[in-house]
């Protein structure tokens, strides 16, 4: 009776099928058939000195972003915490690792965390917990289109400590909102506020994810634009040359121009690096999360 008890209110394995996507650089794309039928992907990436995860956090994302491949899906659902925790249960056992040797979390597949806040919040407790994944706080690494309430609201988290990354994409209103159709809810100098109380309540540094789009927020005077953002602002600045995906209708900034770019905000004191995509031949590099 205890067993039947058990088994009508507990599933273990929260998937119903994984299949993978082996790249040649040694990232590995997940794609997850959920007990419902839908389908939302991981990305396992391994580097000489760590090994790391990306998780999702809902299937699609409500976001929109006009260059990633995810936006374009839509939004399906929200996962649960066993949901999202049992991509990384399911990745180390499919990479023949234990769990606790994923030491690097990065929820930043599918979808947007701060929507799915609840959820996000209690799986992150459980990977950071020393009884469950033991995780270090300073190894995870929350991503969002920049939403100032939930950025607010993490600050508040002053036990979990994980780290944000926001991912801006342009420093003017009207760019940002041709690549973030949804942008227009919040705008860049509330963002940046909150990031400021973020910032001012916890002492951690913020990431700031930008995607180099060719002719759209690649311009040497955005590049000013966002110096004049970030300052006094303890902050790490990625480039991320664009990914391609079918159907984008959008391409890489030149590699000239990204160096152009990088150059005027080192030359401006921002602290900024450009960051490789990995996982492109599988199409599990960033923004190209689309079920394929």
């Amino acid at each position: 009776q205890a067993r039947a008890d058990l088994a009508s209110r507990f599933r273990l394995n929260p998937f119903r099928e994984i299949e993978t996507v082996r790249s040649a650089d040694g990232s590995v794309k997940y794609l997850f058939t959920l007990q419902d039928g839908r389908q939302m992907e991981a990305v396992y990436m391994p580097y000489l000195d760590r090994k790391t995860i990306c998780v999702s956090t809902m299937v699609g994302c409500p976001a929109k972003c006009a260059f990633c491949a995810t936006g374009a899906m839509g939004f399906g659902r929200n996962l649960t915490p066993g949901e999202i925790v049992g991509q990384v249960l399911a990745v180390a056992g499919g990479e023949g690792l234990a769990p606790r040797e994923l030491r690097n979390l990065v929820f930043m597949g599918m979808g947007e965390p701060l929507l799915n806040y609840e959820n996000t919040m209690q799986a992150a407790r459980i990977l950071l917990h020393p009884q469950a994944l033991g995780m270090s706080k300073r190894r995870v690494t929350l991503s969002t289109v920049g939403l100032p309430k939930g950025i607010r609201r993490l600050a508040a988290e002053d036990d979990l400590g994980i780290k944000l990354a926001i991912s801006l994409h342009a420093p003017d209103e009207a760019t940002r909102q041709r690549i973030i159709p949804t942008g227009h809810r919040n705008s860049i100098a509330e963002i940046m506020a909150a990031a400021r109380e973020y910032q001012a309540v916890t002492g951690r540094r913020v990431t700031f994810e930008y995607s180099m789009l060719r002719g759209i927020n690649d311009h040497l005077w955005q590049a000013e634009e966002l110096a004049d953002l970030l300052r006094g602002l303890v902050s790490h600045v990625n480039l991320i040359p664009m990914n391609p995906w079918d159907g984008s209708g959008f391409e890489s900034s030149t590699e000239e121009q990204i160096q152009a770019f990088y150059d005027v905000l080192a030359a401006r004191g921002v602290d900024v690096s450009v960051r490789r995509s990995r996982g492109k031949d599988a199409g599990a590099a960033c923004g190209q999360l689309a079920l394929k």
